[in-house]
């Protein structure tokens, strides 16, 4: 990278590495070390069996490299579960504009097995920039068929709109890319009133879309109907009011050092190069994401690309399963807490639960105020028999 490209990488990254200190001394003195944590961990995994490194595959190869991951993923559960005995697995953030309906029964029959449930990922903006009704439309669509055609999402009790939680593909959430991969100014609106209920797409640092609010659990204090309003934060607490916008769940995000000398972003990716070694756990305790007043609950946001071939082992594979059996074991061997393996919408559920002033054991809470299409669908049929 020459000097100019430098130069803009520091200003984007600015906002966020002056606050780091801060957010250092925050996570460190809402710890409190004499009481048992239990870590809440999930992956969202950006799930895009038609990915390469030459453009998008064609069907038949998908369908082989989704059938190998199902392997892979069964595998993964059966030998790591945590401490309810729930198997890892990953949410699977399919790209609403790589669409494939033989591909979406899978993942389908994956969800009621139990391999990871399904939410929505989507790429737009990316040969030029979007429009607000273009957005609005995509969302709305492949929301819809995801509910009614593979049984896919959530509902709460009140609202039969479908619920989904969301990661933006290039990171651009609310055109925070200063209009690459993008360039809707409201997108966070339109999240809202198509029935996203979080934003899991965060870290993105070093990357221009990283905003200044990190390690945290909370709702967008800007105006919605701009961009990057998620640039300024209301943090989410005991207590508190539910967010009214997609509550936004952010990963770790740490500075760490490889042989005590060469620093790295420890930002909770999954991948070959930071590797399956159990000390990432510290970092990722440490940037201590919690609900305000609930600081035993540890939201600990993960993320991969489940069809980079050469991350495949740490994500879900033998690295990953190294990774995940030495936290379950360490906590129980420790006593210093417990691990739950959890969906994008049941880390969701257990916020919410925390917000209204719950305590315990988080595993209680799964369902508290989403529930899975798909559950439901199958309560229903079984009342009728």
């Amino acid at each position: 990278m020459n000097e100019v490209g430098m130069l803009a990488k520091l200003k984007h990254n600015l906002p966020w590495l002056i606050r780091y200190p801060d957010d250092a001394a925050r996570a460190f003195l809402e710890s409190t070390a004499f009481e048992k944590k239990h870590l809440i961990i999930t992956v969202a995994n950006h799930f895009e069996p038609g990915w390469s490194p030459n453009g998008i595959l064609d069907h038949e190869t998908q369908l082989k490299r989704l059938r190998e991951y199902v392997a892979t993923a069964r595998t993964t559960a059966d030998l790591v579960r945590d401490s309810d005995g729930t198997g890892f697995r990953h949410t699977n953030f399919y790209p609403a504009e790589q669409y494939d309906r033989e591909l979406l029964d899978i993942l389908a029959e994956m969800q009621s097995e139990g391999l990871g449930e399904v939410e929505v990922h989507l790429h737009h903006g990316v040969d030029r920039p979007d429009t607000s009704d273009n957005l609005r439309r995509q969302l709305v669509e492949f929301r819809d068929v995801l509910a009614e055609r593979h049984r896919c999402l959530s509902r709460s009790a009140i609202d039969p709109t479908p619920k989904y939680a969301f990661v933006h593909g290039n990171l651009a959430l609310a055109n925070s890319c200063g209009g690459k991969f993008c360039g809707v100014d409201d997108e966070m609106l339109i999240l809202k009133e198509t029935g996203c209920y979080a934003d899991f797409t965060l870290p993105s640092a070093p990357d221009r879309s990283q905003v200044s609010v990190i390690n945290r659990i909370y709702e967008s204090a800007g105006d919605l109907s701009k961009a990057r309003p998620h640039d300024t934060a209301i943090r989410c607490e005991v207590g508190g009011k539910q967010p009214d916008s997609p509550m936004i769940i952010t990963g770790p995000l740490r500075f760490g050092f490889r042989n005590a000398i060469r620093p790295y972003i420890e930002d909770g990716a999954l991948t070959s190069a930071l590797g399956s070694d159990i000390s990432r756990l510290k970092h990722w305790r440490h940037a201590n994401v919690t609900i305000l007043g609930r600081s035993d609950w540890i939201f600990v946001k993960l993320y991969a690309h489940g069809f980079f071939d050469h991350d495949r082992s740490a994500s879900i594979g033998e690295g990953a399963q190294r990774l995940f059996a030495g936290i379950v074991e360490e906590g129980e061997k420790s006593g210093s807490y417990s691990t739950h393996f959890v969906s994008a919408r049941e880390m969701f559920n257990i916020a919410t639960a925390a917000i209204d002033g719950h305590s315990g054991d988080p595993n209680s809470y799964r369902n508290y105020a989403l529930l899975p299409i798909m559950q439901a669908t199958e309560q229903t049929a079984a009342a009728t028999v």
